[in-house]
């Protein structure tokens, strides 16, 4: 072996340890990558690595979240800020934070190139101490895990109604209400139900009676006296369901507000707490 092949070997050598030291966080099945702050000046440790998502994949994930004027959004792992940029250009504001301060400064320097640092803030910090309760829209790239992790808070902090919108990865047993496909993106969206599980007293023409449901994300089933309920659907505030009283099906469509539930279609009821 010569001298120049023995010095290429040993380069070679050093690289894959670097990469094993930081874990490998750089690399990924996409177009991931870190600053280089990040993977050779001791930066942070990355839960998910940075992957770039691409313009259309954006775009269409911003159309599943139907993002409107003064829609709050908070991007989890925002890296270069595209997802919050594209949102504020549709009139939008919110928050985007990632734990890499270079992509940080980067995305912070871009809003004020694209006038919209007025309404979009871009933040160094972990994903897991952002508060999300002011949020209309949450987007994400992360990794299965993580997802799984942050479900419990979205389902906990978000408003009935807010939207979640994921690349690539799903929230396990908690099926989108959505699902798209653009290019070889795979993208997915939840919509927060309200708790409607528990006790109720269901009120129509018919008298009143108990109602109690069994709620699994935005679907449930339950019982009212000898009655089944089934069919049952949360979307955001909106509850339907179907009672089963012997061979007749009576239909139920209302909205939740807090502890009551109120509907006119197909007919009049009330439930309440």
């Amino acid at each position: 072996m010569t001298a120049k092949t023995r010095i290429v070997a040993l380069l070679l050598t050093l690289l894959v340890v670097g990469s094993m030291g930081v874990g490998a966080r750089c690399l990924s099945a996409t177009s991931a990558r870190c600053t280089p702050s990040t993977l050779f000046g001791g930066g942070p440790a990355l839960d998910v690595p940075y992957a770039e998502t691409r313009t259309e994949a954006v775009e269409k994930m911003l159309d599943m979240a139907n993002i409107a004027p003064g829609d709050r959004v908070i991007d989890l792992g925002t890296g270069d800020g595209r997802m919050l940029l594209q949102a504020a250009a549709r009139g939008a504001g919110g928050l985007g934070v990632d734990i890499d301060p270079v992509l940080v400064a980067s995305a912070n320097a871009s809003a004020e190139r694209q006038g919209v640092a007025d309404r979009v803030t871009f933040r160094t910090q972990d994903l897991f101490d952002t508060p999300l309760a002011d949020a209309d829209v949450v987007t994400m790239f992360l990794l299965p895990e993580i997802n799984l992790k942050l479900r419990p808070r979205l389902l906990r902090e978000l408003r009935p109604g807010a939207r979640v919108v994921s690349h690539a990865f799903t929230m396990g047993d908690w099926r989108p209400d959505r699902a798209e496909r653009v290019g070889g993106s795979r993208l997915y969206l939840w919509v927060i139900p309200a708790d409607v599980s528990g006790a109720w007293r269901l009120r129509d023409a018919r008298g009143e009676r108990a109602l109690v449901l069994d709620q699994t994300f935005q679907t449930f089933s339950g019982t009212s006296g000898e009655s089944a309920v089934f069919d049952g659907r949360v979307d955001g505030e909106r509850v339907a369901f179907t009672l089963r009283e012997g061979d007749r099906s009576l239909r139920y469509e209302g909205r939740v507000d807090g502890g009551i539930i109120a509907g006119n279609e197909p007919h009049a009821w009330t439930a309440t707490r």
